[in-house]
């Protein structure tokens, strides 16, 4: 719902708890990928993670609190308004969601599940329709006491639904529609895997791991929904003795390049795929343009990054270098308790 000068409009996720807006509008300047703020709403508490329905009229956030909810909002609104009452999603602490067949799958970080709640015809969410809980549990002592679902997100083919787990240190597959539990991989015990990118060509899936801290390359088969670990990168130099918790992991639209958060180092690695994609080399490491980079997303051009940093409060963006894939800081627009972007 770009408007003229613009071209197109952001919205910015964020922990009212922690003082943020909630969900926050901005315009997009496409010369230079400046954020100016126009409005925002709370009437979404900790609105944490957003997607936006294809079109671009209905945008979705979770609400990550104890009781757990999903919201639908009219983005055709200024601000956007709620389209009905926030849905339960019978989960604690959802942290991310996901559209996929006709349906609005949240990960539910507190109670280790993953939530499907079905998107009515115009656009308002119904109750729950499915629940799955993920069981297990990993070696770190204070985070993997038991599954935390941290992720979801369908495969390109829309047939799978990929639920990644920090708590259990897996990724759960589920056919769609349903979903319906396929199979659980697991990854590298402690790794706490976070969040995942697929490649462009749907058959490579990387996967950041919040407490290694590393990426895992992963092959992906569409038609068995069989994911097969290949190995882990490193995303900091070496000599880095800092603790650092990535968050967020793009991939380049050619293929060529992935991208990391990495929280407390307070940087975005930048990656080289080879040219299956099995392989990843560190690059080097770029500031965040902030503290605490909870989010790392790529504008529809695919010119430019931007971090959501949480603690800092602002929201920071990078051109790239097209040859080598390095981000260049470009500015920052103030976002107090940040979590999220996303474009229409």
């Amino acid at each position: 719902m770009g408007t003229a000068g613009s071209g197109r409009r952001a919205y910015i996720g964020s922990f009212t708890s922690q003082g943020g807006a909630g969900i926050t509008v901005a315009e997009v300047d496409d010369r230079t990928g400046a954020l100016r703020i126009r409005n925002s709403t709370d009437v979404v508490a900790d609105p944490s993670w957003l997607v936006l329905a294809p079109g671009g009229r209905v945008l979705y956030a979770v609400s990550e609190t104890d009781d757990g909810a999903a919201a639908a909002l009219d983005v055709t609104q200024d601000p956007p308004s709620p389209l009905g009452e926030p849905v339960p999603v019978r989960g604690a602490a959802p942290t991310h969601l996901a559209l996929a067949g006709g349906q609005l799958l949240t990960a539910n970080y507190g109670s280790g599940s993953v939530t499907a709640l079905p998107v009515l015809e115009d656009g308002r969410l119904g109750g729950p329709v499915a629940v799955s809980r993920h069981e297990g549990s990993g070696p770190h002592p204070e985070r993997q006491r038991g599954p935390h679902a941290h992720a979801v997100a369908p495969d390109p083919s829309g047939g799978w639904l990929l639920a990644v787990d920090l708590g259990i240190d897996a990724v759960q597959v589920y056919a769609l529609p349903g979903p319906r539990a396929h199979r659980t991989v697991r990854l590298r015990p402690g790794s706490g895997p976070r969040h995942l990118a697929f490649h462009p060509r749907g058959d490579r899936v990387y996967v950041v791991n919040e407490l290694a801290p590393t990426i895992t390359a992963c092959r992906w088969d569409v038609a068995s929904g069989a994911l097969e670990p290949l190995g882990e990168t490193r995303l900091l130099p070496g000599d880095t003795a800092v603790e650092s918790y990535p968050s967020e992991v793009v991939v380049s639209g050619d293929g060529r390049f992935v991208w990391a958060a990495n929280r407390g180092h307070d940087s975005i690695a930048t990656l080289a795929l080879d040219t299956p994609g099995d392989r990843m080399e560190l690059v080097t490491t770029t500031p965040c343009g902030g503290h605490w980079p909870r989010d790392l997303t790529l504008d529809p051009s695919g010119r430019r990054l931007y971090a959501a940093n949480e603690r800092s409060g602002d929201v920071t963006w990078f051109d790239i270098d097209p040859s080598t894939g390095v981000p260049h800081r470009g500015g920052s627009v103030p976002a107090p308790a940040a979590s999220c972007v996303v474009f229409d």
